[in-house]
Parts: C-alpha cells; structure tokens; sequence
C-alpha cells in the first residue's frame, strides 16, 4: 500500500495527522509531509480511516 497525496487539493487541514502521526505530519512551512510513503499492513485500518474523514479527498491509497 502507498500513499497518494493530491497537493492541488490538500489544504493540510492535519486531519491525517491527528489519526497517525507517525505516518503524516504538517511541516513549518504548513505544507504536509508523508513520514511513511509506504506504510505497513497493520497501519492498513488508519490509513483507510485517514483517507476517509479528509475533508478535501486529498488522500488516496494506491496499491503496489
């Protein structure tokens, strides 16, 4: 699993970080940042979680 960031409509509301931080994180600059591109099968339930509640459906998953 991968996951797939839209910048054209991510606003970094942090909505993904607040549901793992370990993965996503919102930078100085505001901007997010993916800490972990390809996250492990056990992060499978968050990442679907996070995908979901992002209120501006910048967040996909792609499978490899």
């Amino acid at each position: 699993m991968r996951i797939v960031v839209d910048r054209d409509l991510c606003e970094s509301n942090a909505k993904c970080v607040e549901i793992e931080p370990s993965v996503f994180r919102i930078d100085e600059d505001d901007v997010l940042q993916v800490l972990q591109e390809h996250p492990p099968e056990e992060l499978r339930a968050k990442m679907e979680l996070a995908v979901q509640k992002c209120p501006k459906a910048a967040l996909s998953l792609a499978e490899d």
